[in-house]
């Protein structure tokens, strides 16, 4: 957003949640950065700067304010929405790129040299991409000391560091405290959780609808994979550095959040998908003021205001559960997806003479065993033609998918670049219109897609009164952009 002094002077003396994340107040008078809606008195105009991201104001020598934690702030929902370099680079950075593979690899990444990359990210982050990448570190290693028994040491490699030194001297300037103050100042609030358990909040911005949410995913969930259980949703990761469990409670302002990784350096990367997965970065005022706007819509969204798009914590099972979807009913792409995965349990256990494929499926459908993250590509690939259950034109076209992903050629990143992915899936054969639309909305995030041709959207179109002939009704909602795709998840909940 522009910084304009005045609109975020504003949003500051009101305390206004909606802007937490957007930008930052550096409190030049008391060395601090707040976000907007910090409870604390609001400073005097000459002592107030305004901030693009938390890794400026630290650039600019001031530390984060330990009442409101601004650097627990809900993500920008410009970097959430925007296709362009800069709001790629943003979430690849999120996901870790930059701790995995430094500077270099998040240009490759990106295509473009590290010194425009470098001057793209000034200019409108106020920071550079190691600087982004220094804020997020803290962040995670405050996380760490304040919930876990690591040694600081264990704690300084698991987030990023290089070094020990290079660990304190962040926390420091960062947090004014020493990493062991911070912990003793944790000790005197509540105790850590058990060994290898990581709880904490994620924030959002208000509204949610948390049962439209878990709705939606316990419609969708995948045995052995992912549950909704008593309020919770719970599901296994595939991360970078090995697999992770996490439970997701939405609560009131916050979803709880408890992560069992196998690698720690995995945090930053498990944290950023699942606040993806819920969507806790948009903006739902925004979103649904546009669609409130329809008088159609607008019972609907008074009803139930804040209903989120969700997302994907891994943008290749994304896309096997799109291509398997496809002029099915989702019941029947969840069986044939289950029928998928139990071939693979039963794999995995042929080597494990203590265990049959059958029970070790039944034990992890029935929460005895841990949740597995989703099948890879290269799992996939390895499937005998048996094992998909499917037409062969459709297994098929899974083995294309999946060809391309591991070769590169197709990006299903949250940093990937949405029209090129968009573009290179609809060469892929039997991967149309619909397939690819519903991937750019749930693995690539855009905000504005409509699946017009879509049987359950055009069923939710009629029951509010609008017209369901495809052309026309995609016609029609043009006066949703830039959320159709909020409008597509509106039109699937109607029907």
């Amino acid at each position: 957003m522009e910084m304009d002094f005045e609109r975020c002077y504003r949003a500051v003396d009101s305390r206004d949640q909606r802007f937490d994340g957007w930008f930052y107040t550096g409190v030049t008078s008391t060395g601090i950065y707040c976000r907007p809606s910090c409870p604390a008195t609001t400073p005097k105009r000459q002592n107030v700067r305004f901030f693009p991201s938390a890794a400026a104001a630290q650039g600019a020598g001031l530390r984060a304010c330990r009442r409101c934690r601004p650097d627990a702030a809900p993500g920008s929902p410009e970097w959430d929405v925007r296709a362009d370099v800069v709001g790629r680079a943003m979430r690849l950075i999120a996901d870790g790129v930059v701790d995995r593979g430094g500077v270099p690899g998040l240009a490759a990444r990106l295509g473009y040299t590290e010194r425009h990359l470098h001057r793209m990210l000034r200019a409108e982050m106020g920071a550079g991409p190691l600087a982004l990448a220094r804020a997020q570190r803290a962040q995670t290693a405050r996380i760490l000391i304040e919930t876990t028994g690591l040694g600081m040491a264990e704690i300084a490699f698991a987030a990023g560091f290089g070094s020990v030194r290079q660990f304190n001297d962040t926390v420091r300037e960062v947090y004014a405290s020493a990493p062991s103050e911070l912990r003793a100042a944790r000790g005197r609030q509540q105790a850590p959780p058990g060994a290898g358990t990581i709880s904490l909040r994620l924030a959002y911005r208000p509204p949610l609808h948390a049962r439209a949410l878990l709705d939606f995913l316990a419609l969708r969930a995948l045995p052995g994979v992912e549950e909704v259980r008593d309020g919770t949703y719970h599901r296994g990761l595939r991360l970078p550095h090995g697999v992770g469990q996490v439970a997701l409670t939405p609560a009131d302002g916050y979803v709880a959040a408890t992560l069992r990784l196998a690698d720690l350096r995995d945090l930053a990367p498990a944290v950023a998908r699942c606040r993806r997965l819920l969507d806790l970065d948009a903006d739902p005022v925004a979103v649904d003021g546009t669609l409130a706007a329809d008088p159609a819509l607008a019972p609907v969204v008074a009803a139930e205001p804040g209903i989120r798009a969700p997302r994907a914590v891994d943008g290749f099972e994304m896309a096997v559960r799109a291509v398997i979807g496809q002029q099915i009913s989702v019941t029947a792409a969840r069986t044939t997806l289950t029928r998928l995965l139990k071939h693979v349990d039963h794999e995995v256990a042929a080597g494990d003479a203590s265990m049959s494929g059958q029970q070790l499926h039944d034990r992890r459908v029935e929460g005895r065993g841990d949740l597995r993250g989703f099948l890879s590509a290269e799992e996939l690939l390895s499937v005998p033609d048996a094992g998909f259950g499917m037409p062969a034109g459709r297994r098929e076209t899974l083995r294309a998918l999946a060809r391309a992903v591991v070769d590169g050629s197709v990006d299903l990143a949250p940093g990937g670049d949405r029209e090129e992915t968009v573009r290179r899936l609809l060469t892929l054969p039997g991967i149309g219109p619909w397939t690819a639309g519903y991937l750019a909305m749930r693995a690539l995030g855009d905000p504005d897609v409509f699946l017009g041709t879509d049987l359950a959207v055009r069923r939710g179109a009629a029951s509010l009164g609008l017209p369901d002939d495809p052309t026309t009704l995609d016609a029609y909602a043009d006066r949703w952009r830039p959320w159709r795709s909020y409008a597509t998840i509106r039109l699937w909940r109607a029907a």
